[in-house]
């Protein structure tokens, strides 16, 4: 498939697909002519269906995704565990130990801490696919793991394709055969989850692997349209894209990770498990080195143990970082990938797609031009 002829199967005018958490973003790319991808799963079947109403409002008809994790493998899976239970799996050593973390940066203690919801045990993924599916939504995404039958079964009755992220070639095999429509191919410069493997390489390896069963979409530490160009020229169809969104306008980043982000380098990133148990690619801080892989770092808990016991942490750590606390400033982190170092501004996301267009149009002109007559 060619890129054209994946905007014809969107109804798409560029195939730049933008993953966001914030609905705003999601509406601005989508009208601007690519194509927005709702990050669904940290949000109740009722707010998601609140927010997708939103964006139906917004977008006119104009074709949008939703992208729900069900993770392959977590703690507890087929156990129909509580809240409760699963958070009693959390060892008193872990808490202790967050404890000490917060107080070595003056940061004063909660008398009942809080924890995280398990949205990434993938417990209320059918619930959230029944909402999504009742919306006019054109695209449905999944990570960690190869897609539920129920997704795979639900797209095929709707019409609605199902996509996956993969950052191994093996997965894009497995993928293929368990049915999926489309593949992310991402690159380790990823932010979120992520593997090892570059992009660069990482994409005429799943080319080559599923040999045009279905189209390949782009990866990991994009966030200009000649990156774009150049992962069409290795053969990909399009570009989904995350962290680029992260400083525009409409975005609801915490105000001081967008000063971070604005000012980090694309040295400033990390592949850390302290978020949630699985590596995924954040700024550098004092939390991603105080745990596993970072050298003398904390052991860290399975999914979906470590976002359980993380999430409410990090979310205080930034709203006190907000209000200028120097030890929050410290810890404060967030999911993005090395293509940080090229996010300098703070755009409005339309502004940032139209870039994508001109700067993708110019290297293709060169790339034209670059053979001698």
């Amino acid at each position: 498939m060619t890129t054209s002829a994946l905007c014809e199967r969107f109804g798409i005018d560029f195939p730049l697909f933008a993953f966001s958490h914030c609905r705003d973003v999601v509406a601005a790319v989508t009208n601007a002519g690519g194509f927005g991808v709702l990050g669904a799963t940290a949000f109740s079947p009722e707010q998601l269906d609140q927010e997708l109403t939103w964006i139906d409002d917004h977008v006119h008809g104009k074709p949008y995704g939703a992208d729900i994790i069900v993770p392959a493998k977590f703690e507890g899976k087929g156990a129909n565990l509580s809240r409760t239970q699963l958070a009693d799996r959390i060892p008193d050593e872990y808490r202790g130990f967050v404890d000490r973390l917060l107080s070595e940066h003056g940061i004063e203690l909660e008398s009942a801490p809080r924890l995280g919801s398990t949205f990434l045990t993938g417990d209320t993924g059918e619930e959230l696919l029944d909402v999504a599916m009742a919306h006019p939504i054109k695209l449905i995404a999944n990570a960690l793991g190869v897609p539920p039958d129920y997704m795979i079964e639900a797209g095929r009755e709707r019409g609605v394709p199902v996509a996956a992220l993969v950052g191994a070639k093996e997965h894009a095999v497995k993928q293929v055969a368990a049915g999926v429509d489309l593949i992310v191919a991402q690159g380790t410069e990823a932010g979120g989850h992520c593997g090892e493997v570059t992009t660069l390489v990482l994409i005429p390896e799943v080319i080559q692997a599923i040999d045009g069963a279905v189209p390949v979409l782009a990866a990991g530490g994009i966030v200009t349209g000649r990156q774009m160009a150049a992962s069409v020229a290795l053969g990909a169809d399009g570009a989904w894209t995350g962290s680029v969104w992260l400083t525009t306008e409409e975005a609801e980043t915490a105000p001081h990770t967008v000063q971070k982000m604005l000012a980090a380098t694309s040295r400033d990133t990390v592949r850390s498990a302290g978020r949630t148990g699985k590596p995924s690619r954040q700024l550098v801080s004092d939390w991603t080195d105080a745990w596993a892989p970072h050298a003398d770092g904390h052991p860290t808990l399975p999914l979906p143990l470590q976002s359980m016991l993380s999430e409410p942490v990090l979310r205080r750590i930034d709203a006190l970082a907000d209000q200028g606390h120097p030890g929050a400033k410290e810890l404060a982190t967030y999911f993005v990938g090395q293509g940080v170092g090229l996010m300098t501004k703070v755009k409005p996301a339309r502004h940032v797609v139209l870039e994508f267009i001109e700067d993708y149009l110019a290297a293709a002109q060169r790339l034209g031009s670059s053979l001698p007559e």
